[in-house]
């Protein structure tokens, strides 16, 4: 964002600028290309004297650095790769400059035959490397990932971890989420812009507004007008909008050009049509729900010790599912340890005894859920996966092609695999943390042609509780950093992607302590 705004004046619109004399002429945000060269370059300023000389000019947020030449190298190379590109048209560049905004001063960088070299091999390097299919490895405790915008992308403390365990990684993905999405549910409620912020009006009451940068994603449930110009900037800053029905059902979402990276959906698509390869990953995703089902029960069952037959047979049904031959077998063990966990899931609720009856809960059901506590689970689940869809999207991925959940027309089928092992952490624990802490009572729920959902003030507040779930941190259990959920989804996707692109071969799923 801060480089975003050092470069307002140099990013706009192409435009020329003339000095009074005429004799200096400024060129501002050029886009040049060279076949020859095969490297394309938006060059922020170009100053020439009229005729057949031109000065490629960088801008850089930061302070001038103290080395040789007044520049790094990777900086030089990049200054001189503009330059190639100004001769290729035609231009003469013996020179450019390096403006750092951070410092107001401006180095001058030579185009000598050993820059020129160096440029040339690094294009030749970097066009080989992107032909060859093959990332790098990752750098080895390299002192530049700390200051890198990119490492919780790259992640290369993790996967030297799945490649050798050879030591737990640094807490580089770390960071804390001060965005977070803003969700509207007002029958006829209308989401604009207002400058750098959205603005939500509902009839006759003041308009609610919180600014574009605070903002994660915006969640819209029900009849809710979304004008244009706040779409388009939605869209321009990545900001995806999720599209829900009014009791919560997840339709889909809205974003900009999306994700890039074709060569990760590339490798989820072969991977996909690949049995084998589809039992591998369903089988870790069944046991780590499996097995993050039973440390919730254990955690949190409110008897005097937790039910040891259920514990032993959700032990026994995680080895089984880890041991399984093909998807209809792991179905069946995955239906079995579903059956047993709800059946002592009552005895991890807490509640007076005016609370009792309407918080009784004998086993699951949904499509419509007939109790408050299943209509619970089944709204957490929906945003569950609103917010895997999300992320995955942001990965790279395409939420709809899955392994464990088979395609379907409209079901995102990867979202739905890769949260199996969150439904007890994040969904499961929101809904108990509701009904445990007083904050959702039976009051809450309209009863009507034996279905049960929650009223729209309860909705809210469940929403809150749940976000809030997301926010909170965790200690990694094979990294030991601490983060937050809503990072751990992304973290675990990423890594995902890189079991399957072949970069790590053990699969990296999440189980709790």
């Amino acid at each position: 964002v801060d480089g975003r705004f050092r470069h307002r004046n140099v990013d706009g619109p192409p435009k020329e600028k003339r000095d009074e004399d005429e004799r200096l002429i400024h060129a501002r945000s050029i886009t040049l290309s060279s076949e020859t060269l095969g490297i394309i370059a938006k060059l922020d300023l170009v100053e020439g004297d009229g005729e057949d000389h031109a000065t490629p000019v960088e801008y850089k947020r930061g302070k001038r650095p103290h080395v040789a030449k007044g520049a790094y190298e990777p900086e030089q190379v990049q200054l001189c790769a503009q330059g190639l590109l100004l001769e290729e048209h035609g231009y003469r560049s013996e020179r450019g400059e390096i403006w750092f905004h951070g410092s107001r001063e401006r180095v001058t960088i030579a185009f000598d035959e050993a820059l020129r070299t160096l440029t040339l091999n690094a294009v030749t390097g970097l066009r080989a490397a992107a032909e060859s299919g093959l990332i790098p490895q990752p750098l080895a405790d390299s002192p530049k990932c700390h200051g890198c915008s990119l490492v919780a992308i790259c992640l290369p403390d993790e996967l030297r971890w799945f490649q050798d365990e050879d030591e737990p990684p640094r807490p580089l993905a770390v960071d804390r989420d001060t965005a977070l999405p803003l969700y509207v549910q007002a029958w006829h409620a209308k989401v604009g812009k207002s400058g750098e912020r959205i603005k939500v009006e509902v009839d006759d009451a003041p308009a609610h507004s919180q600014p574009f940068g605070d903002t994660s994603q915006l969640v819209l449930m029900g009849n809710v007008y979304l004008t244009t110009p706040c779409l388009n900037e939605l869209m321009r800053r990545q900001i995806p909008v999720s599209w829900h029905s009014h009791g919560g059902w997840f339709y889909g979402h809205t974003q900009g050009v999306g994700h890039k990276n074709v060569e990760l959906r590339t490798a989820q698509y072969r991977a996909s049509f690949e049995p084998e390869r589809c039992l591998q990953v369903a089988r870790e995703l069944v046991r780590g729900k499996i097995l993050n089902s039973r440390t919730l029960l254990r955690r949190n069952h409110r008897g005097e010790s937790p039910p040891a037959e259920a514990i032993k047979a959700l032990k026994f049904m995680a080895e089984q599912s880890g041991r399984a031959k093909e998807l209809a077998t792991l179905l069946g063990i995955e239906g079995n340890a579903a059956a047993t966990y709800f059946r002592a899931f009552d005895g991890m609720i807490k509640c007076d005894a005016n609370d009792l009856l309407g918080f009784a809960f004998e086993h699951r059901n949904r499509r419509p859920p007939k109790d408050p506590v299943n209509a619970l689970l089944s709204f957490a689940y929906a945003m569950l996966t609103r917010t895997l869809a999300q992320t995955l999207s942001g990965v790279g991925f395409d939420p709809y092609r899955g392994f464990y959940h088979q395609p379907r027309y409209g079901r995102p089928a990867l979202a739905l695999d890769l949260m199996e092992p969150f439904r007890p952490l994040i969904a499961d624990s929101a809904v108990l943390t509701a009904i445990n802490n007083g904050e959702i009572k039976p009051k809450d729920f309209i009863h009507a042609a034996g279905a049960v959902a929650l009223k729209d003030k309860a909705r809210k507040q469940f929403i809150q509780i749940f976000e809030r779930r997301l926010s909170q941190e965790i200690s990694h259990p094979q990294f030991g950093y601490n983060l937050s959920y809503r990072r751990l989804l992304e973290v675990q996707a990423r890594l995902f992607g890189r079991y399957l692109a072949g970069e790590i071969h053990r699969f990296p799923n999440l189980i709790t302590r």
